[in-house]
């Protein structure tokens, strides 16, 4: 089937209306901001179209150290303290520029409400003055650390699962990789839309370039905050779908944790997503793929405009669950 010649008439009457409004409003993009303005505009911005903070038991602010020497800022969000929950490792999106555990409080609150586990959601650190990799060794610091201190936390060290949105969930599978090799079982990687590919050269990158809220000048400029040259593109801690290792090979995926992976069908990312649920499924690992029609990047969000937020919400949950407690199923 070949695509329609207005890719616009994908979209949900109810997203393509928001798209108008955010039009409408007239905001400068991200991209056309310094870093600091973007980091204010993008935390400004990110209550307006998502759910109210749900209430839970345990709200609890921590201090991750890193092996540099410096503490990433995580909180940890419970519906319950007299239980030792599992516990879901979140890394917020944003470009690896722009998010924080404020930005997507409300999705992990919720996601801890419906999952009923514990959530840990960390503050890595942004580029530009923190450049490739360093979010990628914040994220295996903070899973370290997780696994020494589950217990004394109060929760189920045996069961943690690693997930992200966006940048995020790139940062989750680079890490549920790196668990793979270090002999780390995880329970399940929760992906959603990560950034797979080195390069923006796929079908979706080209037809969702402009006018579906992640713009390809978005995109770019990110990479430029984050990266320190082009050959980073290339490293699988960048790109885990074909980026490569040290020794000029991309990495294997065999044995890695299984994967809840759901992307917008309006999304830049669509394609590369789309290509590491197949190589994962090739390597053997269990994959569970949803694509949410006529949604775009960011939408998971946006859950007082747009319904289907929430249904990706419980869906993600919903494989937590069944991650969590396999007996169950």
């Amino acid at each position: 089937m070949s695509p329609p010649t207005n890719p616009r008439s994908l979209l949900t009457p109810a997203m393509r209306g928001l798209l108008d409004r955010i039009d409408r409003a007239g905001h400068p993009p991200l991209h056309a901001l310094s870093p600091d303005q973007a980091k204010a505009a993008y935390l400004a911005g990110a209550p307006v179209l998502d759910i109210p903070l749900h209430k839970l038991t345990r709200v609890q602010d921590l201090r991750i150290p890193t092996r540099d020497g410096a503490t990433l800022p995580a909180r940890l969000l419970a519906p319950a303290l007299d239980v030792a929950l599992p516990v879901l490792l979140f890394f917020h999106g944003g470009g690896f520029t722009v998010g924080s555990v404020a930005s997507h409080e409300p999705l992990c609150r919720h996601l801890a409400h419906l999952a009923h586990c514990a959530v840990l959601s960390v503050d890595y650190r942004l580029a530009p003055a923190s450049k490739f990799p360093t979010a990628v060794d914040d994220a295996w610091d903070a899973l370290a650390w997780l696994r020494e201190q589950a217990n004394e936390l109060g929760l189920d060290g045996r069961r943690i699962a690693v997930g992200g949105d966006s940048a995020g969930g790139t940062l989750a599978a680079v890490t549920a990789i790196t668990a793979r090799d270090e002999g780390w079982p995880l329970a399940l990687q929760m992906l959603f839309y990560p950034g797979c590919a080195g390069h923006q050269d796929t079908h979706s990158h080209k037809t969702f370039a402009r006018g579906f809220l992640l713009e390809e000048a978005h995109i770019t400029w990110f990479f430029s905050q984050y990266l320190r040259t082009q050959a980073d593109r290339d490293d699988w801690r960048f790109a885990p779908l074909d980026g490569v290792d040290g020794t000029g090979h991309v990495r294997e995926l065999d044995d890695v944790a299984p994967a809840w992976i759901g992307l917008a069908e309006c999304d830049p990312l669509t394609d590369e997503g789309v290509m590491y649920a197949d190589r994962l499924r090739h390597a053997g690992v269990p994959v569970a793929l949803e694509i949410y029609a006529g949604m775009v990047h960011g939408f998971i969000n946006f859950g007082r405009a747009i319904p289907q937020a929430l249904t990706a919400h419980n869906d993600a949950a919903r494989a937590l669950r069944r991650a969590f407690h396999p007996e169950r199923t």
